[in-house]
């Protein structure tokens, strides 16, 4: 999913919710080391996703954890 606006490098970091259901899915956003999202640098589809994902932590998303975008 490409979160970020058009015209934006890619991050080093990524946020990942993974589903704690269907195995490979998710959602991840761009993020800094210590997993700070800057959501007003989100597309409106991304954070709408984002804020969804907070909200169903624990029930359909397991807690974040933050990954080095570029080893996958």
């Amino acid at each position: 999913m490409d979160g970020l606006k058009t015209g934006t490098s890619s991050p080093a970091y990524e946020l990942r919710f993974r589903s704690l259901f269907d195995l490979g899915r998710g959602y991840s956003f761009p993020c800094d080391e210590q997993g700070r999202v800057d959501i007003d640098r989100l597309s409106e589809r991304a954070r709408s996703n984002y804020f969804f994902a907070r909200t169903v932590i624990g029930r359909e998303v397991a807690t974040p954890a933050v990954r080095r975008a570029d080893l996958h």
